[in-house]
């Protein structure tokens, strides 16, 4: 409770005029910034040291100021720009070093009593790159990728597109650039672009490498869209004409797709790194890919050759059209995921459907990919407890939680599951309407209008149901929410059996299985024995229920030995698969830290891999989603 002297101070306080610490309203007004232009320069210079420098100039006037540091960047659909990898932050005016404090309810958040008399502050600090920048921010010692909301602090209290800004960026002596940002001049190893708003340069990442090169997907069309690469050696950087004419390809047949574009120019902006690993985050003219060094080898497209269509469909769906609950007037306003079912999940459905369309896949590829996505879904044993639109709606804490349980949590099944919900959506329009019409019209219908426009529009469930009854009358609202709400032990999508095929498993991997085995290392019995496990006898994850957790088999631990044997995957399959003739459990010799112990995997059904297998005497519809557009 507040006493009667603690009030009249604090009213006492109010009434001079004094500094409090929250007497400035940052809720965002849709408004000019009064100050004008922003400058942010990032220099690369030392970028294969894992340093970026960076300067800032934002006009102020007297006063407390607030600055943000973005929190919530679009695309990460969580609190996770990484704030830990920023340093030296210094603050000037006028030549004089002026103090700041940060907020001690929001990290995100500083606060300048800028004096009298000043009207520009001088901000210098330093991004260190690690390996915890979610992914997406990377350096070598031969490139780097450059996301700029991880690099400047913005004035609190108007919408960032609202905020003008003048970017530039320094490079290495030698080194090569690109980004969907326009040039404005280059003098000597600096580029200036010209002046944007902070909505835009956050949505426009920046690759440069010493090795570089840059591919013409779309050499006759009036729209340019490039493939950009930079790569730690410059063999990685060679493609086919194959694989260039399947990349083109890509370009054409989402045109088809979505009859529209909303972009002036498309960059798929592309980094290969053993360093880097594989991840890719969208952006409404450009996509930031990175692969590890070989990801665009022709015997590695299985595995990564969908990471390209999907980071573009993003383009219409996801950044042109995007739920109204993930768009927000500025970065530190928090989004909510209900919807990342639509953004993601429909996302990932056309995304591997463009990559056997364009020819990246081939239809039996296509079907294998498909065979094993759903094999995944169909074994997550936390669907008992958790539903499929929960795994959207909880997504801002999966920073916090542990990737261990992945099963039985669920993690981010809204892409995995969401684009087989979407697969259903696409074969139930195709039965109801005797095959006149597909998912595909309502992907022209959603996201075709406005072509050439990249000004947002955003949509509500309401808006996802009014345009399926537009193409296919039907209760969409009930199909959907039976599928999102549900928990149980079964699958409730069932796109594959109305699509003409049937899930099944037996002991032999397919060709498209083999490839991911030998990425993995070849240890996945999720679908048999219940876990999977890594060359070095790492348990990576167990499903909940299955013979591997009755026997005491959890993430984490380590299997040394198989049946007196030491422990290798071949002879872990060996014994799985000698089990299935017999009673005789399988004995497991376990570390957990520096203990030992001997446990007994009671298991005799074999080895288990997913395939589809044509449904006799139905539609072939699944062939007839992945076949190319005329």
């Amino acid at each position: 409770m507040n006493s009667p002297l603690r009030l009249s101070l604090l009213s006492a306080l109010l009434a001079l005029g004094a500094p409090m610490a929250h007497a400035q309203n940052v809720t965002p007004r849709d408004v000019p910034y009064p100050g004008g232009a922003l400058s942010l320069t990032v220099d690369l210079s030392r970028a294969p040291l894992d340093i970026y420098q960076v300067k800032e100039t934002i006009p102020v006037q007297p006063g407390t100021l607030a600055l943000y540091y973005p929190r919530w960047v679009p695309g990460n659909h969580m609190p996770s720009n990484p704030i830990q990898d920023l340093s030296g932050l210094v603050i000037t005016a006028q030549g004089k070093q002026v103090p700041w404090h940060r907020d001690l309810r929001d990290m995100y958040l500083i606060r300048v009593d800028v004096p009298a008399g000043v009207s520009t502050l001088e901000l210098s600090f330093q991004l260190l790159v690690s390996s915890d920048s979610h992914g997406f921010m990377a350096a070598t010692p031969k490139l780097a990728d450059l996301e700029f909301n991880q690099v400047l602090f913005y004035p609190a209290g108007y919408y960032t597109q609202q905020i003008p800004i003048q970017p530039s960026v320094t490079l290495p002596d030698g080194w090569q650039f690109a980004s969907a940002l326009e040039v404005s001049q280059r003098t000597g190893h600096t580029v200036a672009f010209k002046p944007v708003n902070l909505t835009t340069l956050v949505d426009s990442p920046l690759i440069a490498g010493a090795y570089f090169k840059q591919v013409d997907l779309a050499p006759h069309a009036t729209v340019p869209v490039h493939l950009d690469m930079a790569a730690d050696e410059p063999g990685k950087l060679t493609l086919t004409d194959k694989q260039i004419a399947q990349y083109g390809a890509l370009v054409s047949q989402a045109e088809k797709l979505f009859a529209s574009h909303h972009y002036a120019h498309y960059d798929f902006l592309l980094t290969l790194s053993e360093h880097v690993g594989a991840s890719g985050r969208e952006h409404h003219q450009s996509s930031d890919n990175h692969l590890p060094g070989d990801g665009l080898d022709e015997g590695n497209a299985v595995i990564f050759g969908d990471l390209l269509p999907h980071e573009y469909v993003h383009s219409w769906n996801g950044k042109f059209r995007r739920p109204a609950d993930l768009w927000t007037p500025d970065l530190n306003v928090p989004m909510q995921d209900d919807l990342l079912w639509v953004y993601e999940g429909l996302t990932e459905y056309y995304g591997k459907v463009l990559a056997a369309r364009s020819g990246i896949w081939s239809a039996s590829q296509y079907r294998d990919v498909l065979a094993r996505a759903a094999a995944d879904v169909s074994f997550r044993s936390g669907r008992q407890w958790r539903t499929l639109q929960d795994t959207a709606d909880a997504t801002p804490m999966y920073a916090q939680v542990s990737a261990r349980w992945d099963n039985w949590q669920r993690g981010s099944d809204y892409y995995p599951e969401g684009a087989l919900l979407w697969l259903d959506v696409d074969t139930q329009i195709r039965d109801l309407s005797q095959g006149k019409r597909s998912l595909d019209d309502f992907a022209r219908a959603f996201f075709g209008m406005d072509s050439g426009s990249y000004a947002v529009r955003t949509y509500g469930f309401g808006d996802l149901v009014d345009t399926l009854n537009q193409v296919q009358p039907y209760d969409w609202a009930r199909f959907l929410r039976e599928r999102l709400d549900y928990t149980g032990d079964q699958l409730p999508e069932h796109g594959i059996e109305r699509g003409g095929w049937k899930l099944v498993f037996d002991d032999t991997r397919s060709e498209v299985d083999k490839v991911w085995a030998g990425k993995a290392g070849g240890g996945d019995l999720m679908y048999g024995a219940g876990f999977n496990v890594g060359g070095s006898g790492r348990i990576g994850d167990v499903r909940w229920g299955s013979a591997a957790f009755a026997a005491g088999l959890v993430p984490g631990l380590k299997l040394v030995a198989v049946n007196d044997q030491q422990f290798t995957i071949q002879v872990l399959k060996d014994a799985i698969s000698a089990a299935k003739n017999t009673h005789s459990p399988i004995k497991l010799l376990v570390q957990n830290n520096e203990y030992f112990n001997t446990i007994d995997l009671d298991y005799h059904d074999g080895l288990k891999y997913p395939h589809l297998v044509r449904a006799p005497g139905s539609p072939d519809l699944i062939d007839a989603i992945s076949a190319p557009r005329k």
